[in-house]
């Protein structure tokens, strides 16, 4: 795993050179191999310890984010490793506003005495720099998920770090072309890659990236549990990652057009989207973001009901509780993504109930207004 790239390549040659073929007739593609058992001499004797796919995708993955890279099996296994590497009772400071299934994994290992937690905004980089006093590790998700509000991760990583607290940055939302935490302070940054890296909606796997010297430890938990990415999953992680310049820059593109058109109509109370929440809000993402992603979350008028309508009357949105993916899709985070929050936390943290989040896929993006629209004239 190396962090430089000998070549000099930009994001996007790099990743359309993923398997760097030497030899004449060698294939374009890296192949994938199908085994679980090496034999006895070479660097890999079983499946768990590696797999000649994971090399070039790690790679590439690492290059992308300034460090180096481990795949995993999928998101919540890159996040269950990671704390793992934390000691007993470590204190945890993590945002109220963040993937729910993080809250949950936090939230069971706090109940059996493994860690602490300390839920904060960490869109308040004061509250968050005073919560970080006596932490351990401070768990950043930016874009947030569903209110895409844009935390400061170059104040909160130097303020973490002056209270001795590791900072760990899920940047799923933004991908490595819209944002490179390790840049930024962070000492380590995760992706579900299930997401916007795979792209295709037909595969799970995830990322951590940052120094060697962080990973080991995490890479010795993931081989030791086996939260290793399996081969065809990391075949398939290979191909997509060499359209994700395009597809991404598609996504961004129509995500911008989407949070434009639907800001003014009249069955929309609010639309979030990067940098939208004020004039803070915006200096942050402008300053830490290139671009502001394919993610857009409005308030339908007509609370639940009305979502439930909007959703009902949409025709090439798909309803589903994803994103990332080629296609657009719209879902309502009280009945996906934050089922596990009570009626005062979601109120608290301003999850309404006709709150929709949209992921914008790579369609026209005419098409997809049109659509979002009609959806909504007739709620």
């Amino acid at each position: 795993m190396s962090a430089d790239d000998p070549r000099g390549l930009s994001a996007d040659s790099l990743l359309v050179a993923l398997s760097r073929p030497r030899e004449p007739g060698a294939p374009v593609n890296a192949p994938l191999v199908l085994s679980s058992t090496f034999r006895a001499g070479g660097e890999v004797g079983y499946a768990r310890d590696g797999n000649p796919g994971w090399s070039d995708l790690e790679h590439a993955l690492g290059v992308l984010e300034g460090g180096h890279a481990l795949a995993f099996a999928s998101g919540m296994a890159a996040a269950s490793a990671l704390l793992e590497t934390l000691p007993p009772d470590a204190l945890v400071v993590a945002s109220r506003v963040a993937y729910h299934g993080v809250h949950v994994l936090l939230r069971e290992r706090e109940a059996a005495g493994r860690l602490r937690v300390r839920a904060v905004d960490t869109l308040d980089a004061e509250a968050t720099a005073t919560a970080c006093a006596g932490a351990d590790l401070l768990w950043l998700e930016t874009p947030t998920n569903p209110l895409l509000g844009v935390a400061d991760v170059v104040r909160l990583a130097a303020a973490a770090h002056a209270r001795g607290a590791l900072v760990v940055v899920d940047s799923t939302l933004a991908t490595p072309l819209r944002q490179r935490p390790l840049e930024l302070g962070a000492d380590l940054v995760l992706h579900s890659a299930t997401k916007y890296l795979g792209g295709h909606a037909d595969l799970m796997a995830g990322a951590v990236a940052g120094p060697t010297e962080l990973l080991d430890r995490v890479e010795a938990t993931s081989r030791l549990t086996g939260s290793v990415l399996d081969p065809f999953a990391a075949f398939l992680l290979s191909r997509s990652l060499r359209t994700l310049p395009l597809r991404v820059q598609r996504q961004n593109e129509n995500g911008r057009a989407v949070a434009e058109a639907l800001a003014g109509h009249a069955a929309v109370e609010s639309v979030h989207y990067p940098g939208r929440g004020g004039a803070e809000q915006e200096e942050i993402a402008a300053r830490q973001m290139r671009g502001r992603g394919g993610m857009v979350t409005i308030a339908v008028r007509g609370g639940g009901a009305g979502a439930k309508r909007f959703l009902h009357r949409l025709q090439l949105v798909h309803p589903a509780a994803s994103l990332g993916g080629v296609e657009s899709l719209a879902s309502v985070p009280r009945e996906t993504s934050h089922t596990h929050l009570s009626e005062a936390d979601l109120k608290s943290r301003g999850i309404s109930e006709g709150l929709v989040r949209l992921s914008l896929g790579i369609e026209d993006t005419e098409d997809l207004i049109r659509d979002l629209r009609h959806a909504l004239d007739a709620t």
